[in-house]
């Protein structure tokens, strides 16, 4: 029998941006993150999304020419996802891999990824493969997310007779604004790969991308899902290189929705057949919704969860207020999750216990560098 469950608490992401993992910088942030999963667990959450390789700033590690490559004779730098400290406070981890938000000093590796095959295959067999292989029993992890916000380097308005790669209904929406660098069946392939490689290696494991807006997420209002099968299996070739749940974000723009968030819509307007979470939000963004709304919004209009945005913010008090407002309820007539999760077989959130990985993906049981 599954045990299901709304998954309502928070965003970690990070706590440096891009320099928490690898080459030994988890010491550093160690304690921090500590604090706020004990705090989390303290205010009734269950699970949080924290953030990986991002543009590849610090992991995973690179070849001159862009390739992923592990080179056994440098030292091994540890990638500590979680303490121990994780093991009691039962909260499943979503590791986020890359970030399409921003194009900073490093997105050239991230950019080799997603237009060279042979590098992101390299990332596969050298990293993501190896790491899903060793982390598959483990009972921390909660799933994956394959990017965030890919959406912030696509090409809108492109005109296509495949409606999987036209984004001619997205011209003006904000798509873009990190550059239109991308076409929509490069990100579709980019996450077809990384999602078949997951699956393949962990088939019950669960597998999302964190959408920026509901509009490249839904075949209706006139806009296209991106993101659904057909589409990143028609961009990818790769027959298990799907998504289990899907995810968007959503803020106010001066002080108004745009009339697709999903705090203005039921779960059910969006007309997907798979479960979908609030990924990000937040009260100072909301639309004059206090966070306490914006949770019980969620939880009561057929959502699968809700994940503030974010921990290290000065809005963790804030976002805590609204996981406490839910403390407790899994009415299996509310939070649908229960429902979809239990009739689809998706839900795999297990307790966070401990996960660390050398810059060969690999788990280790050590923080510090040592040589082989």
């Amino acid at each position: 029998m599954v045990n299901a469950c709304s998954c309502q608490a928070t965003n970690l992401a990070w706590v440096n941006y891009a320099q928490d993992f690898g080459h030994n910088h988890y010491s550093g942030v160690r304690g921090k993150m500590e604090q706020i999963l004990n705090e989390l667990h303290a205010s009734g959450g269950n699970s949080i999304r924290i953030w990986l390789h991002i543009e590849g700033q610090t992991t995973p590690e690179w070849t001159n020419d862009g390739h992923v490559s592990w080179n056994g004779r440098h030292p091994r730098q540890r990638l500590a996802q979680f303490s121990p400290i994780c093991a009691t406070s039962q909260h499943p981890r979503v590791i986020v891999l890359w970030n399409g938000a921003k194009n900073e000093q490093y997105h050239y590796r991230l950019n080799g990824l997603i237009v060279d095959t042979n590098k992101l295959q390299s990332y596969i067999d050298k990293c993501l493969q190896p790491m899903v292989h060793a982390l598959k029993n483990e009972p921390s992890l909660g799933g994956w997310e394959i990017i965030n916000e890919p959406e912030g380097e696509m090409i809108p308005g492109h005109h296509d007779s495949n409606p999987c790669r036209d984004t001619s209904a997205l011209e003006g929406s904000g798509m873009g604004w990190e550059g239109r660098l991308y076409t929509a069946d490069q990100i579709q392939r980019f996450i077809n790969w990384q999602a078949d490689a997951i699956r393949r290696e962990d088939p019950g494991t669960m597998v999302t991308v964190g959408t920026w807006n509901p509009k490249p997420n839904t075949d209706r209002f006139g806009f296209k899902n991106l993101y659904k099968d057909s589409c990143l299996i028609d961009a990818g070739g790769r027959s298990q290189g799907t998504l289990t749940f899907y995810q968007v974000h959503t803020y106010s723009y001066q002080g108004h929705w745009d009339g697709y968030s999903p705090f203005q819509k039921h779960y059910t307007d969006y007309g997907l057949d798979k479960p979908l979470v609030i990924g990000e939000f937040r009260e100072s963004e909301a639309a004059g919704l206090k966070i306490t709304d914006l949770y019980n919004y969620a939880y009561y209009y057929g959502y699968s969860g809700a994940w503030g945005w974010h921990a290290i913010e000065n809005n963790w008090g804030n976002i805590r207020t609204g996981i406490e407002w839910l403390r407790g309820r899994n009415d299996q007539q509310k939070g649908v999750f229960e429902y979809k999760v239990a009739y689809m077989g998706y839900l795999r959130f297990y307790l966070i216990s401990k996960m660390e990985v050398a810059d060969d993906c690999t788990p280790v049981s050590k923080m510090e560098d040592v040589d082989d």
